[in-house]
This record gives structure tokens, sequence and C-alpha cells, in this order.
């Protein structure tokens, strides 16, 4: 599964009182939402007030689409970065007698899912600690056959 993260140092939005502009600065801060263009308003529809209003409701591709006001191709690529963040899970509800796929906020809350981004981000950290031991220990290694081939005088 692919994780994407963009991490940046901030202090927390603890003084902020409006939910929605904290959801506002902190998707911009994950890299979930675009500062500016196009998507930038559409992202922000898709999670804040489908997912986050509504955070137990499956939610169907066609129903995302109505009320971000997009089209579906637009929605998968929203939905797409949610997935890459594991906050959203998918399901199947029953929609006129058919089966259809669904997705919603996992757990129902924000703060469950968030333990998810958590644990792949400590993974991805862990990994990128691993490459550079790594790395390093081909550096070192690399470095002691170049200082026996050509000494210092």
């Amino acid at each position: 599964m692919a994780f994407e993260l963009q991490v940046v140092s901030h202090a927390p939005l603890t003084g902020e009182e409006d939910p929605e502009r904290v959801a506002k600065l902190f998707f911009q801060m994950i890299g979930y939402t675009a500062r500016k263009g196009p998507d930038h308003g559409i992202s922000f529809r898709v999670f804040y007030e489908c997912f986050l209003v509504h955070p137990t409701k499956a939610w169907t591709v066609e129903e995302l689409a109505e009320a971000a006001g997009t089209t579906m191709p637009s929605i998968y690529r929203h939905l797409n970065k949610l997935k890459d963040l594991d906050i959203i899970e998918d399901l199947y509800v029953e929609v006129d007698g058919d089966r259809k796929r669904a997705f919603r906020l996992r757990y129902g809350d924000l703060g469950k899912a968030w333990n998810f981004a958590e644990a792949h981000f400590q993974l991805a950290v862990e990994n990128y600690r691993k490459t550079v031991d790594h790395l390093e220990a081909l550096l070192r290694q690399k470095r002691g056959r170049v200082e026996v081939e050509t000494p210092l005088a």
C-alpha cells in the first residue's frame, strides 16, 4: 500500500476555535488539499463536508460526486489520496437492490482513523533510518577501499 503524508513542523492548531478553519489548515499541512487551484474546494468538501461532518455515513462515489459538485473521476482522485493516508475504509452498501462500493471515515472517528496514518508514518521513518544506516555502511566500506588504494602522504 502506498502511504503519502506531507510532514511540516507547525505549532498545533489548538488555539483555533472554528473546526472548518482548523480542518482547512490541517488538510493543507498534511498535503491532502492544495492551497489553490481547481481541486482545492473539491478536496475540502469531500473530506470535511462528507467524511467529517457525517463520519459514520457510507458514501458511494455517486453521492460524493453530487455532494462535491464534481465528476466521479475527480472523486476517485480524492479518494485515492485519502486511501493513501489510510483514514477511510471501503465497504459495500445496498442501493436500490444492488451492492455498491462505498467509503466512510475509518471507525467513524477521525482520532481513531488518524492512528493508522501515525502507524504508517512511523514505519516510513523507520524504513528511512534503515536505508540511511545501510547507505552509511556502504559509504564507509567504499571510503575504506579508497583510503587503502590512495593513501594520503
